[in-house]
C-alpha cells in the first residue's frame, strides 16, 4: 500500500514514513526480541509494522483511521495483530499487560497530551521508542534554564529518563512536514523515580510555575506557597521557574502536601 492510495486525512495529522532508510533505522533502536510485548501506535500503512512482524510472534496496534485499521486487519491474521480500532488518547494501556514497549509515530496535534497520557502508565512500560515533532523532543529533554525547559520537560524527567536518538527529515515523509521530527526514546526510571506525595499537587505546581514564563515564582505561585515557604526549601522567591531542577520542584511540592 501507497501513500497515494490512502490520501491523508488531517483531522488524524497523518504523514506517513516511507523512507526505508528510516523505517530500519527506528526498528534497529527498538531491537525488538520475538516475545516483547510491543504495542504501536498509528499504524499508518504499516511502515513499520511489517518490519516488527519479522521480528515479533505477535503486535498490538492502535490506530483511529478505521479504513487503515480493516486494511492492516485483512492483511494479518488476528493472533499475530491485535487491533485496537480506538483513539490512542482514551485507550487503557494497562490492559496490554506489564513490560509493554510503545512504537509510534504520534501525530503532531496530539503529541503532548500522547505523552502525558502514557506517562499514566509508567509501571505497565518498559520503554517507549516514540516519533515526533523536533521541538517536542528538545523540551523533553531539556536542561533546567534553557529555551527549552518547561512543564513537558519537568513532568516527563520525574517518570522516564529521555533519550533523543536521531532527527528524521520531512522528506522521509509523504506528505512532507514543514519541520524536522526527531525519534525519542522514554524508560521508566523505576526506583531511581523521586517519590511524589501528591501527583495532583505536584502537577499544579509545575503548570503554575510555568503558566507565565515572566512571573517569578512568588507571583506564579501565590495561590499555592507564600514567600516563606518558597524560601524554607532554599528557592528564592524573586526567580522564574525555569530555574529550578526538576528535583526542587519535587522537593516544594512535598512540603506543600505536608502542610495542607
Amino acid at each position: 500500500m501507497t501513500a497515494a492510495r490512502h490520501p491523508p486525512r488531517k483531522r488524524f495529522g497523518q504523514n506517513f514514513l516511507v523512507d526505508r532508510q528510516y523505517i530500519d533505522r527506528i526498528v534497529a533502536a527498538v531491537d525488538p526480541a520475538p516475545d516483547d510485548n510491543i504495542v504501536e501506535i498509528g499504524p499508518g500503512l504499516g511502515a513499520l509494522t511489517r518490519p516488527l512482524l519479522a521480528r515479533v510472534k505477535r503486535l498490538a496496534v492502535i490506530e483511529i483511521d478505521r479504513d487503515l485499521a480493516a486494511r492492516l486487519s485483512a492483511e494479518f491474521s488476528p493472533d499475530r495483530l491485535r487491533m485496537h480500532n480506538v483513539d490512542a488518547l482514551t485507550f487503557d494501556f494497562a490492559t496490554l499487560g506489564r513490560e509493554l514497549r510503545v512504537i509510534g509515530n504520534l501525530p503532531y496535534n496530539i503529541s503532548s497530551p500522547m505523552l502525558f497520557h502514557l506517562a499514566q502508565y509508567e509501571t505497565n512500560l518498559r520503554d517507549a521508542t516514540v516519533m515526533l515533532q523536533r521541538e517536542v523532543v528538545q523540551r523533553m529533554a531539556a536542561a533546567p534554564a534553557t529555551p527549552d525547559y518547561g512543564r513537558l520537560s519537568v513532568m516527563l524527567q520525574t517518570r522516564f529518563r529521555i533519550e533523543r536518538l536521531f532527527i528524521v527529515p520531512p522528506g522521509a515523509f509523504r506528505p512532507m512536514p514543514l519541520v524536522d521530527s526527531a525519534i525519542a526514546r522514554l524508560t521508566p526510571l523505576e526506583r531511581a523515580r523521586a517519590q511524589i506525595d501528591d501527583e495532583a499537587l505536584f502537577a499544579r505546581v509545575v503548570a503554575a510555575a510555568f503558566g507565565q514564563r515572566r512571573k517569578t515564582l512568588k507571583n506564579a505561585l501565590k495561590l499555592l506557597a507564600t514567600e516563606e515557604e518558597l524560601e524554607r526549601e532554599g528557592i528564592a522567591p524573586g526567580v522564574r521557574g525555569e530555574t529550578l531542577a526538576v528535583s526542587d520542584f519535587v522537593r516544594l511540592a512535598n512540603a506543600l502536601a505536608r502542610n495542607l
